[in-house]
């Protein structure tokens, strides 16, 4: 007999899933689709559709993370959060975050050079944050930095995606409303 209940609970705001941690290696991503999968499937209400789309950006934040920063150094992580800060009426906000170990170097980082529809076709990556801006209903970045220091301990890639919510008649401690 289990005591948590498998069914999905429904969303409500400030809900946060245990943040996890990866090793920063190509390896670790399945585990992490897999695991984001699991965190998704048990918050009631939320569309397929939706669920393919957080999982496919959190991938690309994932082989970003892994390919362009500290983190596929020796003992380098990456670290993903998930929650529910919003839950308006009928609408619900649900939070990606991917955090990773900071740049590779501490140069400042420049846009990269616009590219023409044939430098797009033939580019073999440089996608993935495209992909998000389409995907995610509001998406950036941001350095972590330490306090005291201000070294830059991370990067922060978040996305958040927006669904319709179906009235509930029980609120989540299981008393009608």
């Amino acid at each position: 007999m289990s005591i948590v209940s498998q069914i999905p609970t429904p969303a409500y705001p400030g809900r946060r899933w245990e943040a996890r941690q990866y090793p920063g290696t190509p390896t670790a991503c399945p585990r992490f689709r897999t695991e984001l999968r699991s965190d998704l499937a048990s918050l009631a209400g939320v569309p397929r559709h939706l669920r393919e789309d957080v999982e496919l950006c959190a991938s690309e934040a994932f082989a970003n993370a892994v390919r362009h920063s500290r983190s596929q150094s020796s003992g380098g992580t990456v670290l993903r959060m998930l929650s529910t800060p919003v839950v308006m009426g009928r609408r619900t906000t649900l939070r990606l975050s991917v955090i990773d170990d900071g740049p590779l170097d501490t140069r400042p980082m420049f846009p990269p050079a616009r590219r023409s529809v044939e430098d797009w076709e033939q580019a073999e990556s440089g996608r993935g944050l495209q992909l998000i801006h389409r995907l995610a209903e509001e998406w950036g970045t941001q350095r972590w930095a330490e306090q005291d220091s201000l070294s830059v301990l991370g990067t922060v890639l978040w996305a958040e995606f927006t669904y319709p919510t179906a009235p509930s008649t029980t609120c989540v401690c299981g008393g009608a409303r």
